[in-house]
This record gives structure tokens, C-alpha cells and sequence, in this order.
């Protein structure tokens, strides 16, 4: 089970809305996605989780590149919208490399189409090529209350109620979930 959410930073605090990920494509689409939540480019964060399994932050700060974290990244690669967040660059591979990955081609578990998860695939993404620990930038709450070692400390259960606690905004996240 899934469940993403955007929280906008603006004058009168933080602001939650719930969105669909279903047509967002590449990393691109996602930081127009939470651009559009923000009219004055304050900050926004992306949050994503899979019970138990994995969370994502992203941050877009105005016309800025995103920030990822994600909290494991074996897990997230098996999932599709994981997917969206490893980028080559996050991973620590060359751009283009070809890894067997095609998000086109991934149900939204993560399979190829028509294959089970079970299935040693060499065209589908090899979890050996994956950490199974956290990637990306690990500051990416600092300025907002939430130190590296606290980030890396949550429980991907909790995680995203921890994170909106500390940032003030647990109510609102509460709203959209």
C-alpha cells in the first residue's frame, strides 16, 4: 500500500494535499507536480511511503533541483514509484547506464509485465545493483528541525507521521491521509 503526499511550505505554516502519482512519469514530472502545489516557490516536500517497506522525501525549492532521500534502496527499486526516485546519479552510476531497468515496462510492484517478483530476471532491475540502505542527500530536513542521524533513524512504518511531527504539520498531513 501506498500513500504520497505534498506539503507546501507557505506563510501561515505548512499545507497538505494528498496526489496521485499514477501519471507522474519520470523525476521531472513529480517536481512540476510539486511546483504547481506552491505558487510563490516556497518549499515543498514530496512524501512517500510503502508500509513497512521503504520512504521517500523530495524537495523542490523553487525552480531549484530536486533533494531526494530514500530511506532503502533495494526496497524502493522494486517498486515503481521507487523507481522514480532512483535516479543514476542517486545510485552513484554513470547517466545512461543501462542496468535493465525500463519504468515503462514495471507494474507498479516493480515486476516487468507479466512476471512475478519471484523470477531471476536479467532484464528486469537486479537488486544487487542496489543498496539496501539509505541513498541520497540525508540533510535534506536539516534547516527544517530534522538532523541527518534523526532521518536515518525513522522506522519507514512511522516515518512519514515523524517527519510531518516535527515539521509542525502532523495535523495536516493527518487530513490527506
Amino acid at each position: 500500500m501506498y500513500f504520497a503526499a505534498l506539503l507546501a511550505r507557505t506563510e501561515d505554516g505548512w499545507e497538505a494535499s494528498d496526489t496521485e502519482l499514477d501519471d507522474v512519469e519520470t523525476l521531472s514530472d513529480l517536481a512540476d507536480l510539486a511546483r504547481e502545489s506552491s505558487p510563490d516557490e516556497d518549499t515543498v516536500l514530496v512524501l512517500i511511503e510503502q508500509e513497512d517497506s521503504w520512504f521517500g522525501v523530495v524537495r523542490v525549492d523553487g525552480e531549484d533541483d530536486p533533494r531526494i532521500y530514500v530511506s532503502d534502496a533495494a526496497a524502493a527499486a522494486r517498486s515503481a514509484y521507487g523507481e522514480l526516485l532512483l535516479t543514476d546519479e542517486l545510485l552513484g552510476r554513470e547517466p545512461g547506464t543501462d542496468d535493465g531497468s525500463d519504468l515503462d515496462s514495471l507494474d507498479l510492484d516493480g515486476t516487468e509485465d507479466g512476471e512475478s517478483g519471484d523470477e531471476d530476471d536479467e532484464d528486469g532491475p537486479s537488486a544487487d545493483a542496489v543498496p539496501h540502505s539509505p541513498v541520497g542527500d540525508s540533510q535534506i530536513l536539516d534547516d527544517l528541525g530534522i538532523s541527518e542521524k534523526e532521518l536515518r533513524a525513522l522506522d519507514a512504518d512511522d516515518a512519514l507521521n515523524a517527519i510531518a511531527e516535527a515539521l509542525g504539520a502532523s495535523e495536516v498531513l493527518e487530513t490527506v491521509r
